[in-house]
């Protein structure tokens, strides 16, 4: 695999973990959602408590994806920066074929 080639597949992870994390955002914004509305009237006692240990368990894996986005999107520009040369050079060819 080439520079061009690795730099593009690091793109495409950076993708896809900030999509992990819109996902995990969603989520949660969904169960507090649920929350209130048992909250507001329905008062169920296993929605309170299955809901609460659902919310924290994704709030943790929303840390843990931040933590591994913001460490890999470092990581992918530091390549970039490191490899321009070779990732330009590279694209330019394949810009020609």
């Amino acid at each position: 695999m080439d520079k061009a080639q690795k730099f593009e597949l690091m793109n495409k992870v950076v993708r896809e973990l900030e999509d992990l994390q819109n996902s995990q955002t969603a989520l949660i914004t969904k169960i507090s959602q649920i929350e209130v509305d048992n909250m507001n009237g329905l008062n169920d006692s296993k929605l309170e408590k299955n809901l609460s240990d659902m919310h924290s368990k994704i709030a943790e894996n929303v840390d843990s994806i931040n933590e591994i986005f913001s460490y890999f999107e470092s990581k992918r520009d530091a390549f970039g920066e490191k490899n321009s040369a070779d990732i330009a050079a590279a694209e330019a060819a394949a810009a020609l074929k």
